[in-house]
């Protein structure tokens, strides 16, 4: 993607509309970051209240079948990896539960194999009787195999295209099914008509030029809110943190930038939902509670077993795609390979206790399967 982020949507399948074109004035325009603040917070009070989402992820599993040069979980880094049985997918589960979560987000590596479609619905179908809302957060699949997955309780997808610059795209991810630019930018289609309820879009920031990142997410979420109608639609714009293969971020957005982004999305687009991960530090995330997020995470564990430590015994490393053994001398105090650094480090219950501090509402649960009758 070279050029001026005006023309960010050429050779995607977006139209440009009049949400895009407003986004885009309130990015690049003159308007003070103060002034569109007070917007965005009067358009989130009046659409979503004095409240903040509240949800957690849970990793099953950090095996892949993907090169990326960005991500820890790459086939090539010579990681501790393990996959969850399902039975200690529900231990971990049941701690979170036990916190006092109920928005559940399971979040995997791409690996067919350890991961297939039915390993899937039955971590599903585990955790859907004490989390009234349960989403995946996985490879993109096909339209009968995410109606597999919502048959067994799921609600929500996550699928961040990652990068909307092909380019990049292709130089980012060097191997394995995840270099299909097209067939992952599909995914969220798929999903809405498998029948989820809610569709979460996002784009990494680090990967290219975030200035045109952008544009071309906001393209993508005005577009899956006329053809997707019926599920409600979410962003993100996770800043790239350090992870396992010493990748940097090749673009860096300053705090300035990613604050009025955060602001310029939510009054462009009042309704959709804006995620804050704990990539981010602390007193940003305060800052930013608002001003336009919907929905924290928190107290999060970027790797499998990361909450009670289920799975350890079955660590492994690999080597190139290969599994090798763990050597005696690497089983003292292992855990398996994050995702990511977590920035933010508050447990769910310092969390809600800013949010109260700041007269908002943390909401553990705002959605009940009973509802969709």
């Amino acid at each position: 993607m070279s050029g001026s982020p005006g023309d960010a949507l050429e050779g995607l399948p977006f139209a440009r509309s009049a949400a895009v074109a407003r986004f885009e004035d309130l990015m690049f325009g003159s308007i003070r970051l103060e002034e569109l603040a007070e917007q965005a917070r009067g358009e989130t009070r009046k659409n979503f209240g004095r409240t903040m989402r509240l949800f957690a992820p849970l990793y099953l599993s950090n095996e892949c079948v993907n090169t990326c040069k960005y991500c820890g979980f790459s086939k090539d880094n010579p990681i501790r990896r393990v996959t969850l049985k399902p039975e200690e997918v529900e231990v971990e589960a049941k701690h979170l539960a036990g916190v006092g979560f109920r928005n559940l987000l399971l979040v995997s590596g791409e690996h067919p194999k350890e991961v297939p479609v039915s390993y899937l619905a039955e971590t599903v179908r585990r955790c859907v009787g004490l989390f009234p809302s349960v989403a995946i957060e996985v490879a993109p699949l096909e339209v009968e195999e995410y109606r597999e997955v919502v048959a067994a309780g799921a609600e929500g997808l996550v699928l961040y295209q990652e990068s909307y610059d092909r380019a990049a795209y292709a130089e980012m991810h060097v191997s394995g099914p995840k270099r299909n630019f097209d067939e992952r930018l599909g995914g969220p289609e798929r999903g809405y008509e498998a029948g989820f309820r809610r569709i979460g879009l996002g784009v990494l920031v680090g990967l290219a030029d975030w200035r045109r990142e952008l544009v071309a997410l906001a393209g993508h979420v005005s577009h899956m809110m006329k053809v997707s109608w019926r599920s409600q639609i979410t962003l993100a714009l996770p800043r790239l943190r350090p992870a396992a293969g010493g990748f940097q971020p090749r673009v860096a957005m300053s705090d300035r930038d990613f604050v009025r982004a955060i602001c310029a999305f939510r009054v462009a687009f009042p309704q959709a939902g804006i995620v804050l991960s704990t990539r981010e530090p602390a007193k940003l995330r305060d800052g930013l509670m608002e001003l336009g997020v919907t929905m924290m995470s928190a107290g999060s564990e970027t790797e499998p077993g990361g909450y009670t430590g289920v799975g350890k015994a079955r660590l492994h490393r690999t080597v190139r795609g290969r599994e090798v053994a763990l050597e005696a001398s690497e089983w003292e105090g292992a855990e398996a390979t994050e995702q990511f650094e977590v920035s933010d480090e508050r447990s769910a219950e310092e969390l809600s206790r800013a949010l109260r501090g700041r007269g908002l509402d943390p909401v553990w649960k705002d959605w009940d399967r009973a509802l969709a009758g």
